[in-house]
């Protein structure tokens, strides 16, 4: 990894973006991944995934197997997916567990909410307790999480504080606009896989400055010059001033979200929310788009809608999902673009327009200060 990234660090004028060594280093994306995805908060899924008491989901978090998990009592919790007994896989693939969550190599089970309930034959044949083996000190292992806008952060270091100090500007900022979201269902989501490092999804997304060239369509009734920029400790975006919502051929259309703000009726907003999660907020719909890293030249898009109401028109949400779709599509050709870039020793990480890159600026000062502060501890 880059020891200096002073030059990152500059106004925006005098910067330079990260070195190529970030899209392109093994070492450095291991570092990244300590410092930025597993120390403070990720996201890694949707409350979606697993809506109903029972529902788990297992996943890797960049190599670290979790376990998504609603518990009986209608709590989603996030748990190391690793037996205490032998380091067992416990969950490997997406099901309803009704009863305890059982190993399948040597039957110790868990409840729902991780406690160590039975060892069968731990202290041998017919003998289900033995000496050393504490249930309570031996249940899962979690892992802190907390559920906004229905997306499910973890805090793989356990350091990051509480998700309401870490994001409150954030939350202050769409005070006004959080409502209740309800996730469209099954026409609502989709995969896109990019041959990206991660960065670079949230690099191309933090900014408008590609509209006219890359979304025609989009920027035809959504303009470049209707856009605005957010710049924050946390989180970084774009704003449009004029939000058309979307409607169907006999004039239907979404509810507005409860409570939605006049200010808000024209307007939408777009934010980066570091490291991994991209969000849109506009008066009939939202969406999500988590990040997973899948390697170091690829990342999985996974993209959620959300609806005021849970019963909305199908017609019109295939439509929605359709249109979102070909808009982020249209960004594949890019993010690809810049990742085949920066192969070689030739780019200097480039620079930045002072009137039109400031978002994605940011990411890269929030990427370097958060490198620099974990070497220095």
């Amino acid at each position: 990894m880059p020891d200096d990234l002073s030059a990152v660090l500059r106004p925006i004028g005098a910067a330079n973006g990260l070195p190529n060594a970030h899209y392109t280093d093994p070492s450095t994306h291991e570092a990244e991944r300590d410092a930025l995805l597993w120390g403070g908060w990720a996201g890694i899924g949707v409350g979606a995934d697993v809506p109903d008491p029972g529902d788990a989901k297992p996943l890797e978090f960049l190599g670290l197997p979790l376990l998504m998990l609603r518990g009986r009592d209608g709590v989603l919790r996030v748990f190391r997916n690793t037996c205490r007994h032998r380091g067992m896989i416990l969950v490997d693939a997406p099901r309803k567990i009704e009863g305890a969550i059982r190993c399948p190599y040597h039957s110790w089970c868990y409840a729902h909410d991780g406690r160590l309930v039975a060892t069968p034959h731990v202290g041998g044949p017919g003998v289900n307790r033995a000496e050393g083996i504490v249930n309570d000190d031996l249940g899962l292992v979690e892992v802190a999480s907390h559920v906004w806008r229905d997306v499910v952060f973890v805090d793989v270091s356990g350091e990051a504080g509480p998700f309401e100090q870490a994001h409150a500007e954030l939350q202050a900022r769409w005070s006004a606009v959080d409502a209740p979201v309800f996730h469209g269902g099954a026409d609502s989501r989709f995969v896109l896989e990019v041959a990206c490092n991660w960065k670079l999804a949230v690099e191309n997304y933090c900014e408008s400055y590609h509209l006219p060239w890359v979304h025609p369509g989009l920027n035809s009734y959504s303009r470049l010059e209707e856009h605005y920029h957010i710049e924050a400790e946390r989180f970084a975006g774009q704003g449009s001033t004029l939000y058309r919502r979307i409607t169907g051929e006999g004039g239907e259309t979404f509810p507005d979200f409860p409570g939605w703000p006049e200010s808000w009726k024209e307007g939408a907003e777009y934010i980066s929310v570091f490291p991994n999660v991209l969000m849109g907020a506009q008066r009939d719909h939202a969406f999500v788009i988590v990040l997973e890293p899948t390697g170091l030249a690829t990342t999985r898009e996974h993209v959620h809608l959300y609806y005021a109401a849970p019963e909305t028109d199908g017609g019109l949400r295939a439509k929605n999902c359709a249109q979102w779709r070909e808009v982020f599509e249209e960004d594949v050709f890019v993010v690809e673009g810049m990742q085949r870039g920066r192969v070689g020793p030739g780019f200097d990480g480039g620079r930045f327009s002072p009137a039109m890159d400031g978002p994605t600026h940011r990411f890269h000062q929030w990427v370097a200060a958060g490198l620099t502060e974990r070497k220095g501890r």
